[in-house]
């Protein structure tokens, strides 16, 4: 993976205060704008103490906010303090994201022009009523021509969604899979939503208007749109919110996990194992191939998908052998 060097500007170009918000929390900064002078520092450091071998391939990403929100003067400033680090080589890429509103033709070949390769989209969902009781500010139609203007530019396209908002049902989660697949995004992110200190939806939450996901919910739900997705080559690169002290202090309600990544691997993992050994003749047991580094994942948090397999009485047909040459995240029938 190449080294990305993150920039967070919160709340910065934002036309609308969403319901589920608190950038500051999520980033886990505040204070003032972060100017042109800090951008280079930032990437200076980050460059002077990674390893050589993983400096290759370098890139600037500007998470929070919306970038294209920013007056041009101040896009300007911050992209131009990328500039002579992809002069020199040391920088290869610049990301972005923002609101699909905020995208058109020509705000994106200003970017091209100043040496942004991949723009992600915060769609959260592409129902209308969930987007409009979280005071999103645009429309599925809206995250549907953003796309496809990113797309034809030859851009990178990130979508960054949000299971779980007020209004949202398995139903719409299933429409919204269905509409980003038929965008055909080179990666998404997946973000069960939590209710932060300090954002509408801690006060919608404490009047009784709102009801989180469960944890497991919430891991199912997950599950479902990354399988959707894997299965049409679309990357999903991350599940839940990055842990850090700052968001969970300011958590009060909501599927949070510091491994929540990891309990979708595993339910995932456990259903391969299900489909792979109800498939199989009665006979002696066979010998399942994981890698060594999905040994947890296998396992399952607290041993629950053992648990399972044995309630399934299907733990008794194989026995676990690791391979370092097996995929991740796959389980396989060795010889």
């Amino acid at each position: 993976m190449p080294l990305v060097i993150p920039i967070f500007i919160p709340h910065e170009g934002c036309s609308h205060r969403c319901l589920f918000c608190n950038q500051h929390t999520i980033s886990g900064r505040s204070g003032p704008p972060v100017s042109g002078a800090d951008v280079a520092a930032t990437i200076r450091r980050w460059l002077e103490h990674t390893r050589p071998e993983k400096r290759i391939g370098a890139e600037v990403a500007f998470f929070g906010g919306s970038f294209t929100g920013l007056s041009a003067d101040r896009q300007a400033e911050l992209l131009a303090a990328v500039h002579p680090y992809r002069f020199r080589g040391t920088v290869r890429s610049v990301r972005l994201s923002t609101r699909p509103d905020l995208v058109d033709r020509g705000r994106i070949d200003w970017l091209v022009e100043r040496g942004v390769t991949t723009i992600e989209l915060g769609v959260q969902s592409c129902d209308d009523e969930v987007l409009g009781r979280s005071n999103r500010g645009h429309t599925a139609a809206d995250a549907i021509r953003a796309s496809r203007l990113v797309g034809e530019r030859g851009l990178r396209l990130g979508i960054q969604l949000m299971p779980g908002l007020p209004g949202e049902t398995f139903r719409s989660l299933r429409h919204t899979a269905a509409e980003v697949i038929g965008l055909h995004p080179d990666f998404v992110r997946l973000y069960p939503s939590l209710v932060l200190r300090g954002s509408g939806l801690e006060r919608l939450y404490h009047q009784g208007g709102y009801r989180p996901l469960s944890l497991g919910r919430a891991v199912a739900w997950t599950a479902y749109l990354k399988k959707r997705f894997d299965d049409r080559g679309i990357g999903v690169v991350r599940m839940g919110l990055h842990p850090s002290g700052d968001l969970e202090q300011a958590l009060v309600a909501g599927p949070y996990h510091p491994a929540f990544g990891e309990l979708v691997q595993a339910r995932l993992m456990l259903h391969r194992t299900r489909r792979l050994l109800a498939g199989l003749p009665d006979g002696p047991p066979v010998t399942l191939v994981i890698n060594p580094r999905d040994q947890s994942v296998f396992r399952g948090s607290r041993s629950h998908n053992l648990a399972r397999l044995r309630q399934l009485r299907l733990l008794d047909r194989f026995t676990l052998r690791t391979d370092p040459h097996q995929p991740r995240w796959t389980v396989g029938i060795g010889g």
